[in-house]
């Protein structure tokens, strides 16, 4: 059997459910007149913080983690493209791109675009 993490919630709820039973067992035995809410509301708090200080102290026994290994960066041209030509069409492709899309003509007759037009 593999060894895995402790699933936090359900041994919560495991616990919550043995002291349950546990409660019941002793309240079949032992007949104590105390307010029942009381002490189940402490036995929570007592429950709650116990459970505390055992993740607190599991979260200090973390194993290192291994650095990640750098790797070199590869630049691709795409197709036969030398690297000089690459770089011109992408140059030319990021001048002006706003020139590049067709926009309907303005109803008012304008003929820059709304971003384009000065402010008065």
């Amino acid at each position: 059997m593999k060894p895995h993490r402790t699933d936090g919630i359900s041994l919560s709820f495991g616990l919550i459910f043995a002291f349950v039973a546990l409660w019941w067992a002793v309240s079949q035995v032992v007949n104590l007149r105390l307010p029942a809410l009381g002490w189940l509301v402490a036995g929570l708090l007592i429950l709650f913080g116990a459970l505390g200080l055992l993740g607190a102290i599991r979260s200090g026994r973390r194993a290192e983690v291994p650095a990640p290994v750098a790797a070199e960066a590869q630049v691709e041209t795409p197709g036969d493209l030398s690297p000089q030509m690459h770089a011109d069409i992408v140059r030319e492709l990021l001048d002006n791109p706003a020139e590049r899309i067709d926009l309907p003509p303005a109803a008012d007759g304008d003929t820059e675009p709304e971003g384009r037009r000065r402010q008065n």
